[in-house]
């Protein structure tokens, strides 16, 4: 960092990173809402309001297959309700702010952005509150303007809206992947994967996903605590596939 460096170009050093990454999603996703029937307007309202690239990517995909207003909200609600326990993780960093100010932090925060603040408040003392709002804005305008532009290329081409399901499908087939840590992990997503089948069979309805969902964490939750009250001695389903076998080991021990 340079001396007497203006703050607004000290933050976008920091978040331009992130900034470039999110162009091509960006891009994707604008294309697809286009795609799902939101005009440019309507586009950058979502990339404002929504901010995540997980929710809007369902919005277009459950809007293609015509799914109630009601089953978007409430898988929406689960899906981004990680956020809460993001949040909870910073709120140590940020006392003594205003309560205007917790709102716009709390409105404007991702996955990606808290994972950039996140790093920055536990690496550099003198990280401030103010700074990371400013990332958080960043990214917000990399993302909107990306969404935008997409939008605008959308209107230009024909898509397949074959092609929204399939970006979807894919998408949490990734976020799947990356959180596979162990065999309790792996039985959950099993589990969820029944579930599903069963309870959209049984109820015709895309509530299924919803009541499968809660159904499959809850099992999962209460499973892993009664493991780490008990702690057994075999730890199976805290074992992890990767070449050491130590990080699910130490997570369950703490």
């Amino acid at each position: 960092m340079k001396k007497n460096e203006p703050n607004w170009l000290v933050v976008l050093r920091t978040v331009m990173p992130l900034g470039l990454s999110y162009i091509p999603i960006g891009l994707a996703c604008g294309v697809l809402l286009h795609a799902a029937g939101f005009n440019h307007l309507l586009t950058a309202l979502i990339s404002v309001m929504v901010f995540s690239g997980g929710a809007q990517f369902l919005i277009a995909s459950m809007l293609t297959i015509n799914a109630p207003m009601t089953t978007i909200i409430l898988m929406m609600f689960f899906l981004e309700l990680r956020y809460a326990l993001l949040g909870s993780s910073l709120s140590r960093y940020l006392k003594g702010q205003s309560l205007p100010f917790i709102f716009t932090f709390a409105f404007s925060m991702n996955d990606e952005n808290y994972a950039v603040n996140y790093l920055k408040f536990a690496t550099d003392k003198h990280w401030k509150p103010s700074q990371a709002l400013l990332v958080e804005h960043y990214s917000l305008l990399f993302w909107t303007v990306s969404n935008i532009i997409g939008s605008l290329i959308g209107s230009a081409l024909t898509i397949n809206l074959q092609v929204v399901d399939f970006a979807l499908t894919a998408l949490f087939i990734y976020m799947a992947i990356m959180q596979t840590k162990s065999r309790l992990i792996i039985l959950v997503a099993a589990l969820s994967g029944v579930l599903t089948i069963g309870f959209l069979v049984l109820m015709k309805s895309t509530l299924g996903l919803v009541v499968s969902t809660l159904l499959a964490s809850l099992t999962g939750y209460f499973i892993e605590r009664y493991l780490l009250a008990h702690k057994p001695e075999s730890h199976l389903l805290y074992k992890v596939h990767d070449p050491t076998g130590q990080a699910a080991m130490e997570e369950s021990d703490k």
